[in-house]
């Protein structure tokens, strides 16, 4: 259960059932200028919380602040240059990818966000119901709930889109700190049909040269692991394209007993999390042919609806 609350001029979200957590619904591109002054603002409002968390930015790494916390990661991609990046950051095989991207057709431009780009992103998202194994929660979305949702933090949003034939193919969202010293993909979706055309690679070598042009530093793209899960099609993405792991402080304020309680256990951390690797890989891969069966989705096998596009 989700709900959305603003402090200090930021909307933040309000997830869990049994204990509540809130936190900025847009880490890695927002963060609390004073923390302190945030938790005095959800200690007299009336938010529900039991728990309230924020994370450190991935230039700082060491602890500020006298409050209990522990250690999260960041993937991040430090920006000299475009020249820099293709030639001393990634895998040898990107520049490859990039390559044969362009040789098919596909050219890549930052875009406006307008109708044209909605219905086209809308079309990408209706594209296959399965992505990364199971299934994927934009298919089938209203145009208006499509247009409504890639709408936010548009003053500090760069749309770069890739097209095939003049048809928009993959897109990123990638949304910048208020300082616009970071920034990070909210969204990168391309078409599972066209992945042998190495459309992600395309837009990211774009996000890349956007970074540059504008002088940020730093390109963030989630977390680099999660929990105990440490490598996978989205990892490797990261990692081939030059992105490190980054530790940072993630800070964890208990706000009532029963979030003391949930601190004291460990119960702050979703189950999913606690599930031993090999258990939660075999899951996965029940799940991806599960889904696979059950939506036969046209055109793609099973590796495809597995993968899907990296996100």
């Amino acid at each position: 259960m989700e709900s959305m609350v603003e402090i200090c001029g930021k909307e933040c979200l309000l997830e869990g059932i049994l204990i509540r957590v809130l936190r900025i619904d847009a880490e890695g591109y927002d963060y609390f200028d004073d923390p302190f002054e945030a938790l005095r603002e959800i200690r007299a409002g009336r938010t529900k919380a039991d728990l309230f968390t924020f994370v450190q930015k991935p230039s700082e790494t060491d602890a500020k602040y006298n409050l209990y916390w522990e250690a999260d990661n960041f993937a991040c991609l430090t920006i000299t240059s475009y020249d820099h990046w293709i030639s001393q950051q990634i895998d040898s095989r990107v520049p490859t990818k990039i390559r044969k991207s362009a040789k098919a057709g596909v050219t890549v431009r930052e875009v406006e966000f307008d109708e044209v780009l909605v219905k086209g992103i809308s079309e990408i998202y209706n594209e296959s119901p399965v992505r990364q194994g199971k299934p994927f929660w934009h298919y089938r979305k209203e145009i208006d709930e499509v247009r409504r949702m890639n709408a936010t933090f548009l003053d500090r949003s760069i749309f770069i889109g890739a097209y095939l034939d003049g048809a928009l193919i993959g897109f990123i969202k990638m949304v910048t700190s208020e300082d616009r010293t970071l920034a990070g993909p909210m969204q990168i979706v391309s078409m599972i049909s066209q992945r042998d055309k190495a459309p992600n690679n395309a837009l990211m070598a774009q996000a890349v040269k956007s970074c540059a042009e504008r002088g940020i530093k730093h390109l963030l793209y989630g977390n680099f692991s999660f929990g105990k899960k440490l490598q996978d099609s989205l990892a490797d993405f990261k990692r081939h394209n030059g992105f490190q792991k980054v530790e940072v402080p993630r800070y964890y304020v208990p706000l009532t007993l029963p979030g003391q309680v949930a601190l004291r256990l460990g119960l702050h951390h979703r189950f999913k999390e606690r599930i031993p690797e090999p258990i939660a890989r075999t899951f996965r891969a029940f799940r991806t042919r599960w889904y696979a069966s059950k939506y036969a989705v046209a055109g793609s096998s099973r590796k495809s609806a597995a993968n899907g596009s990296l996100q």
